[in-house]
């Protein structure tokens, strides 16, 4: 599709030089979600698949400022003016926008539409698993934190701060990845997450036994 290309080319400036965790690769993979969740769902096709190629052109920016803005309100606002440039239906830039505007796990916001709890979800399994291991140690190394805590931090590990030294994989997996299979939609994303998760799990289980020496 033509205008699926041209968004694509739109969205892609955003990450020119950009590497982590949330780079292009990671929107191709919510995308690819995004599609096979909403085959089960019945979705619209066209407004998830532009939402999930739009839904991090903001990421980068909020990353390097340390999070003082939030990249799906701000996304939100660009994804509009792209769509606008490219004569998008005024419907279905509100679909798209609406998308974009509450896939943020830490927002209040709630998706309304079957297309915005897809793209939530999708943006949320690529958290999960392998992948998400693997992206949880690149975030962390992109803001120079430990490679691990200590058996003591651990203990507290809700008591420590973003952005900080302890902002670690760990962190991420004790803090805020264990919430997700809570607050998804689809019965296909909470069949993901389970086996996932899970995975994630006995990782993290071996990891701070080798790093206490008892393994």
């Amino acid at each position: 599709m033509a205008l699926i290309d041209d968004i694509t080319k739109e969205a892609k400036k955003f990450f020119d030089g950009e590497s982590g965790s949330h780079n292009w690769e990671h929107t191709q993979r919510v995308i690819r979600l995004s599609k096979h969740i909403g085959k089960i769902e019945g979705a619209n096709l066209e407004i998830l698949e532009l939402a999930a190629i739009l839904h991090d052109i903001c990421k980068p920016e909020e990353f390097k400022k340390m999070g003082a803005i939030c990249h799906a309100e701000k996304g939100a606002i660009l994804a509009k003016q792209i769509l606008t440039k490219y004569k998008v239906p005024q419907e279905k830039i509100n679909a798209v926008v609406h998308c974009i505007e509450v896939h943020r796990k830490t927002q209040n916001k709630k998706p309304e539409t079957i297309e915005a709890k897809i793209l939530f979800d999708a943006d949320k399994i690529d958290s999960l698993g392998a992948t998400g291991i693997g992206r949880s140690f690149m975030a962390a190394s992109e803001i120079k934190s430990k490679f691990h805590n200590d058996k003591k931090t651990r203990e507290k590990i809700q008591e420590t701060k973003e952005y900080t030294a302890e902002d670690t994989a760990y962190r991420e997996f004790a803090t805020t990845i264990g919430q997700i299979q809570g607050r998804l939609h689809t019965s296909e994303a909470k069949r993901l997450a389970k086996e996932r998760y899970a995975f994630m799990e006995e990782f993290f289980s071996r990891l701070n036994k080798e790093t206490d020496g008892k393994i």
